[in-house]
C-alpha cells in the first residue's frame, strides 16, 4: 500500500465543493473512480512532469459528488501505477474526506525533480504532460527538453548561420515550428529539432502548444 497512509482531510465538504466548482485545469483532475492502474498512471505522470497537482477521486465530470466505497482499492491501483508503471517511481499524498457512507479522496502529486517521468505501456515508454485540463502525450521535443534540463551534461551554444536565420525570423514573427525552421535553415528535421531543443534548454526559447503543434518563441 501507499508508503504514507491516507489521513483525514482538514478540508470541509463545502471547501471541497468550492474547489470542484472551479473545474478541471492544469493542476486539477476529477475521477469518478480508478478502474485500473494503467488508466491512472498517465494522469499522475502528467502532473509530475508539469507542475504537480490534485486528483480528486469520487467526482463525476459534471461535478456531481459520488464518492467511493473505500480508499483501499483506489490506493492499491494508485500504488501500482506510481511504483510499477512510472519511472522513476512517484510518491503521492492521499487525504480522505467522508461523504455520507462513502469517501472522497484528495490525492496530491508533487512535481518530479527527475523529469521526464515515463509510463510503461504496451508499445514502450511514453511521456505525458498537462495541457490546460488534459493529460496528453508529450512531443519528442518536449520530452527532449526535459531530459536535457535534467542532465548534468553542459550544452554549448554555437551561433552560426542557421541560428542567425532563426533569430532574424523570430524578430519578425511571434513563433516558429520545427518544420518551419527546417525549411528556413534548409536543414533536416532532426537537426532543426535539436537546435530548438538546445536553445529551449538554455532558456533562450520557450516551447508551447498551438493548435496541437509545438511552437517556439523567444523567452526574452
Amino acid at each position: 500500500m501507499n508508503q504514507q497512509a491516507p489521513i483525514h482531510s482538514s478540508m470541509s465538504l463545502q471547501d471541497l465543493k468550492n474547489l470542484i466548482r472551479s473545474g478541471e485545469g492544469l493542476m486539477l483532475e476529477f475521477k469518478r473512480a480508478i478502474s485500473s492502474p494503467e488508466k491512472i498512471a498517465r494522469e499522475i505522470a502528467a502532473f509530475a512532469n508539469t507542475h504537480g497537482g490534485h486528483l480528486i477521486i469520487g467526482v463525476d465530470d459534471d461535478h456531481t459528488l459520488t464518492g467511493v466505497e473505500s480508499y483501499y482499492e483506489q490506493d492499491f491501483y494508485l500504488e501500482q501505477a506510481a511504483h510499477e508503471l512510472c519511472t522513476p517511481a512517484l510518491s503521492y499524498r492521499m487525504e480522505v474526506i467522508p461523504y455520507y457512507s462513502r469517501e472522497i479522496l484528495l490525492v496530491y502529486i508533487e512535481e518530479s525533480g527527475k523529469k521526464p517521468v515515463t509510463v510503461r505501456n504496451g508499445t514502450g515508454d511514453a511521456v505525458f504532460v498537462r495541457m490546460e485540463d488534459q493529460s496528453v502525450r508529450a512531443s519528442d521535443e518536449i520530452a527532449e527538453v526535459m531530459r536535457a534540463q535534467a542532465s548534468e551534461r553542459g550544452i554549448t551554444f554555437r551561433y552560426g548561420p542557421h541560428e542567425q536565420k532563426l533569430f532574424r525570423y523570430l524578430n519578425e514573427y511571434p513563433n516558429i515550428t520545427v518544420e518551419q525552421y527546417s525549411k528556413l535553415a534548409d536543414i533536416n528535421r532532426k537537426k532543426a529539432s535539436r537546435v530548438l531543443v538546445e536553445l529551449t534548454t538554455l532558456g533562450i526559447l520557450k516551447i508551447s502548444k498551438k493548435k496541437q503543434i509545438n511552437v517556439f518563441t523567444l523567452s526574452m
